[in-house]
């Protein structure tokens, strides 16, 4: 099964490789202290659309991962072969610090979510199996240019208000949000910590996208975070074995 799902994900990003994509840039806010009173942190997160498929990563991350491939010869060669088109993100020697630090994959017609975390240069992964159970509202209101219709879900503990645009026919939207009968133009939870809106809609040719791994490790929902403290644990224990066999110097 695990070797399936693997082969699925290789096929999966391979289908943003290539080709256009179409990418739906929204401006996120998120409340990086949900206990004291303090500024709203303001990111950049994009929403990749290809075919049935789509890709969720901020643009920090993007560029912090594309960075981070740079330095890799084989991701040289390959982006030299492929011309990775990064044209649409800002060029900076450095990447700033994100809140999104993991990236998610969606089978839209399936409605299948997958989210992905790193740990010490290993991937990890779970399909949500938490399914979105919307209230659509007659309400209809222009939401950042479209026109929109309201719906409601309560999903993690939140509140979530959307508004959705049927003149874009796709059934997705931010984070791990999707399943409306149109895409997702607006998104905000009810305590206030969580906003994105959609700011501009773009195509690009041969999008950068997250290579995945031969070992990526399967995980679930609810071992998910335990399966990261082992991974960081063991990273740290090789870390330092490898720091006590080097030899001191003379």
């Amino acid at each position: 099964m695990r070797q399936k799902l693997l082969g699925f994900f290789v096929l999966f990003l391979a289908s943003l490789s290539y080709g256009q994509t179409t990418r739906y840039i929204y401006e996120t806010a998120v409340n990086p202290d949900s206990i004291n009173l303090v500024s709203m942190k303001i990111e950049k997160t994009f929403l990749d659309v290809k075919g049935n498929r789509s890709f969720f990563i901020s643009e920090n991350k993007l560029i912090k991962d594309s960075l981070f491939a740079s330095f890799k010869p084989e991701e040289k060669e390959e982006r030299k072969k492929d011309k990775k088109d990064l044209s649409k993100t800002e060029v900076r020697k450095h990447a700033e610090p994100t809140f999104f630090e993991f990236f998610i994959t969606k089978n839209i017609p399936e409605q299948k979510v997958y989210y992905y975390d790193r740990v010490g240069g290993k991937q990890v992964y779970y399909q949500e199996d938490r399914p979105l159970k919307w209230e659509i509202s007659d309400v209809t209101e222009k939401q950042n240019g479209y026109p929109a219709q309201k719906a409601v879900a309560n999903f993690g503990g939140r509140i979530w208000t959307a508004w959705f645009t049927k003149d874009i026919n796709i059934s997705d939207g931010p984070y791990k949000f999707s399943g409306l009968p149109g895409l997702i133009v607006k998104l905000e939870d009810d305590k206030g910590d969580y906003k994105f809106d959609l700011v501009k809609k773009i195509t690009i040719q041969n999008a950068f996208e997250e290579p995945m791994k031969s070992d990526v490790k399967q995980s679930t929902r609810r071992d998910f975070n335990g399966d990261k403290a082992a991974l960081e644990l063991e990273f740290n224990k090789n870390r330092k074995a490898i720091a006590g066999s080097k030899s001191p110097e003379m």
